[in-house]
């Protein structure tokens, strides 16, 4: 009986639910009721049976709302619990009701996306969550506002093209139920990579998020640093799912690379905290990306995906760490320049643990779970491993992405809280924010060291008594996160990060290079502006000719004998001679006044040029 309950209860409702009643109830109550809905997700998401629940029809399409299997049951893990530890955050960072109710709608559609059987039902929940994302963003007002605006921009046009996609992959197949391959070969999948690459940050569709994420509430910046990307991610994986064989598979790996090289570097020349974190955002993500490139690629490839769900999941757990640790920072200095700070774990010890536990994590330290996910992808990229020769290149860039990664973070924790002395008296994080922190810090920390719990996750690998196999094109292996060489390999790329930020400290504190991408948005501003003046305009001087020509038109017909002589004056006078005459009207010029807007106009012009279409077809 329990089981079926579950089946039949669906988690983004009541998310969805607990986000009216935040802004009805006290505020206490309406932040626990907001915690508990989330808790009952990941309870659905741990126990739910697998299969398709709560399927219909809609305008005659058949719909899976709610589809449980192993890629989704683990990331609706990671959403729940994150989602349990954001609003206990929120509450003690001051967040409003309303912001917190907007976050939890954004939260619901999140899951809905993350849960959802068919392209449909994806499609309602994909743009939902745009829309939702958006008011969260606005809701904190001042230069968030602009920022919004421009975040919907990017999503409305991403939407669009995955909605486009949708349509055709529906041509193709005929139904928008998912299936084994994936998004339907050809015009649907390049579509579908284009819209969802606009959410997962393909580099040249990432400025949104180094724009966007340093602007809100802290609070919202933690919601927004998970939610979208992770889920878009997902639904990536949905469309070029393990041996799709798509030949778009080795593009998105190598996109993938360049996202984990680019992100690094960006990040690592930031002086913003939050835009320093987003930009890491874009770098995990391209490891992420990567690894269901390779996946959908190659005839079998179980390592490449098991590692991007893997490094999904965790990338739910450290990143939102790394966002409320900076929060903290944020909100008891109300500083965001890294270079204003240092000293800090004095003041804020607490706070220096929980980022140190994120960071480690992050940068693929051994003992912390990025170091079990980041291991499967450096494997599957490696050809003296399970990669294919064709992937030697990825690797590389896979390694200098964790290089990068190595040094952002060393940099980051180095002039927040050990730097100097610090210039701020200030209290460390309040109860609800440590709890939060240390509650996800303690995930990182214990699927990095049983990372059997992890892999047990990881839908692609087969678990026998306590050993972890997939395929590979050459046959079976096992999984061994933590042998001598892997182990080797992490310690090589610590110490070159670490020797190299001795080496470039200081001439890194002094650049301040801007992001070559950022040039989107003027030249974007100035198309639209020369655009919209370009159409104006052209009305302007369609509008101006017509009523002249009319104007002329009704003259001549009132004024004959005025009309011929003025033609014949315009000629030259050996050719003719014309009398002075006096106009028969005293003078008067003949007048003729229109009004009309331009919407009349158009559909005058649409009725004529129908009339006229009509006389040709006919």
């Amino acid at each position: 009986m329990a089981v079926e309950l579950l089946s039949m209860a669906y988690p983004p409702l009541i998310v969805f639910a607990a986000a009216l009643l935040v802004l009805v109830l006290p505020r206490i109550a309406g932040f626990a009721v907001g915690a508990l809905s989330l808790a009952a997700v990941l309870a659905i998401s741990l126990v739910a049976p697998g299969g398709e629940h709560l399927g219909g029809t809609f305008l005659g399409f058949e719909v899976v709302p709610f589809y449980v299997d192993d890629f989704s049951r683990m990331v609706g893990l990671g959403l729940g619990f994150l989602g349990i530890c954001s609003v206990i955050y929120a509450y003690s960072s001051e967040a409003s009701e309303t912001l917190v109710a907007f976050a939890l709608v954004y939260v619901s559609s999140s899951i809905g996306a993350a849960f959802a059987g068919d392209w449909l039902v994806l499609l309602f929940m994909w743009e939902l969550m745009a829309v939702t994302s958006t008011l969260v963003v606005w809701h904190y007002g001042g230069e968030a506002v602009r920022a919004g605006f421009r975040y919907a921009l990017f999503h409305g046009t991403g939407g669009v093209l995955v909605m486009m996609a949708v349509a055709a992959h529906y041509v193709e197949v005929g139904t928008f139920v998912y299936s084994d391959t994936g998004i339907a070969n050809g015009i649907p999948a390049l579509l579908a990579v284009l819209g969802m690459g606009v959410n997962v940050a393909f580099i040249g569709f990432h400025t949104w998020l180094p724009d966007t994420y340093p602007r809100p509430h802290i609070a919202a910046s933690v919601f927004l640093s998970v939610y979208t990307t992770k889920t878009s991610a997902f639904v990536l994986y949905r469309a070029f799912p393990v041996d799709a064989q798509s030949d778009l598979g080795i593009y998105i790996a190598y996109m993938g690379g360049l996202m984990a090289v680019y992100g690094a570097t960006f990040a690592l020349l930031q002086h913003d905290m939050r835009a320093l974190l987003s930009y890491h955002i874009q770098a995990q993500l391209g490891y992420i990306v990567a690894g269901i490139g390779m996946g959908a690629w190659t005839v079998t490839s179980e390592i490449a995906v098991a590692g991007a769900l893997s490094h999904l999941f965790n990338n739910i757990l450290f990143k939102s760490l790394l966002f409320m640790a900076v929060g903290v920072v944020i909100y008891r200095t109300g500083e965001e320049d890294l270079y204003e700070l240092g000293g800090l774990w004095r003041e804020m010890p607490l706070t220096a643990i929980a980022f140190g536990l994120g960071a480690l994590s992050i940068t693929a330290i051994p003992g912390f779970n990025g170091y079990v996910s980041k291991g499967m992808l450096f494997d599957a990229a490696d050809p003296h491993y399970y990669g294919d020769p064709e992937f030697q290149a990825l690797y590389w860039l896979l390694w200098l992405g964790a290089i990068g990664t190595l040094l952002s973070f060393i940099k980051l924790g180095y002039y927040v809280f050990f730097h100097g002395e610090s210039e701020f008296e200030v209290a460390d994080a309040k109860p609800g924010q440590t709890v939060a922190m240390l509650g996800l810090g303690g995930a990182c920390l214990l699927f990095g060291v049983w990372w059997q719990g992890l892999a047990d996750l990881a839908p692609t690998l087969h678990g026998h008594g306590g050993h972890f196999e997939f395929a590979y094109p050459s046959g079976e292996s096992e999984l061994h996160p933590y042998s001598s060489s892997h182990l080797q390999t992490a310690g090589i790329l610590t110490g070159v990060a670490a020797v190299t930020f001795v080496l470039v400290r200081k001439p890194l504190s002094k650049l301040d290079l801007g992001d070559p991408t950022m040039v989107v948005y003027p030249a974007t501003y100035a198309v639209s502006r020369w655009t919209m003046l370009g159409v104006t305009e052209t009305y302007a001087a369609v509008d101006r000719a017509v009523v002249g020509a009319v104007k002329r038109c009704y003259w001549v017909g009132n004024n004959p004998v005025l009309a011929v002589d003025a033609a014949a004056g315009q000629l030259p006078d050996w050719l003719v001679d014309v009398d002075e005459r006096q106009p028969t009207d005293g003078g008067r010029p003949s007048t003729i006044h229109l009004r009309t807007g331009i919407g009349t106009t158009v559909l005058l012009l649409t009725l004529v040029l129908t009339v006229v279409l009509w006389l040709l077809v006919v």
